[in-house]
């Protein structure tokens, strides 16, 4: 077992990495989960926490229902099992879950403490670190929410065995996405290496995990580097938005996200082709989609504005510099971001 620490003063806390220790809590505890999560792992779970009361909330399972009605049916469960103040929700899923239940244990009560075990690729090296948690609506992805930051983190790669070619891959999007942005070193690794082999998929998933933390523990409140982590989301996130929420994994709209991305970086002298050519080879060899077909572009264009990284009506962009490098941009001319737009119609 590793331990890794996010250095956030009286927030610190511990990202445990390998088979997952006893959890002790003095209180009731709360684990959250969906009916496939808790089918494979919940006993798993359960029987490594020690607690006065344990209960189970299990919501359904999907992007659909990363709603505020989720989270009324998580904070139903609470109330009806009368937990406090010195209670603890415990989140047991993907991002998804992770996200809500953050959210949830944000506003209840004033906020309680909370606890991620992650069990998708996507969610161990990105979600369930940094304290980000909200759900979706009809204007957004994630336009709802709070920081509220974990009490601990577990990392278990066992969770991982029974994880599907797309989860993987979507999963291996973030990871990229990473490397590309803080660790040029690294994405070299990745060109070398196959993910798939289990070992070098602890390293990376470590690496990234220590990307994650740094990066938080500098900027908590995404307030100035941490937004270089949302590389390929500006462009991902309208992909989820007009595809519906669940056609497409959060991770492969971030992997086709990139490659927009870096056509915009291309365009502006940022990236070299070779480099962008590099990324998409690198996303390709693990199934992720790399082309999206954007039937409206000014619609397109239009969704930007909803991005929460929006301001003063300027879109900001986070794109590569080189492999290794970010820029952020937020002066670029609507007849540029469309001509990138246009690249990518039938």
């Amino acid at each position: 077992m590793k331990k890794i620490e996010i250095e956030l003063n009286e927030r610190s806390y511990p990202i445990h990495l390998g088979t997952m220790e006893c959890l002790e809590h003095a209180g009731a505890v709360l684990v959250v989960t969906n009916p496939k999560v808790g089918g494979l792992y919940l006993s798993y779970v359960l029987g490594r926490i020690r607690a006065r009361e344990v209960f189970v909330c299990t919501i359904p399972d999907g992007e659909a229902y990363k709603t505020l009605e989720s989270v009324e049916m998580i904070l139903e469960s609470a109330f009806n099992h009368r937990l406090d103040r010195k209670s603890l929700m415990i989140a047991l899923g993907g991002g998804v879950i992770g996200d809500m239940v953050g959210f949830a244990s944000g506003i209840f009560q004033r906020g309680i403490g909370f606890v991620q075990i992650p069990t998708t690729l996507l969610s161990q090296v990105d979600a369930s670190v940094g304290g980000k948690t909200g759900v979706n609506n009809a204007f957004g992805k994630n336009l709802i929410g709070l920081f509220h930051q974990p009490k601990a983190v577990y990392i278990d790669p066992l969770f991982l065995k029974s994880l599907p070619p797309r989860e993987f891959g979507a999963g291996v999007a973030e990871i990229v996405k990473m490397a590309v942005t803080f660790d040029r070193e690294f994405f070299e690794e990745l060109e070398r290496g196959d993910l798939r082999d289990h070992s070098f998929l602890l390293e990376g998933i470590e690496r990234c995990v220590k990307i994650k933390a740094r990066v938080v523990a500098m900027d908590e409140r995404e307030q100035g580097i941490r937004a270089a982590l949302n590389y390929g989301h500006t462009f991902g996130h309208v992909i989820e938005h007009e595809s519906g929420y669940g056609h497409y994994l959060h991770g492969e709209a971030v992997g086709m996200g990139m490659v927009m991305a870096n056509t915009l970086a291309c365009g502006l002298g940022l990236l070299k082709e070779s480099e962008a050519e590099r990324i998409e080879k690198l996303l390709a060899r693990y199934g992720i989609p790399t082309r999206y077909t954007i039937g409206d572009v000014e619609r397109f264009y239009d969704l930007f504005f909803l991005d929460k990284k929006s301001e003063n009506q300027k879109i900001k962009f986070i794109l590569p510099e080189g492999i290794g490098g970010v820029a952020f941009r937020d002066d670029l001319s609507k007849s540029m971001v469309l001509s990138v737009l246009e690249a990518f119609c039938d």
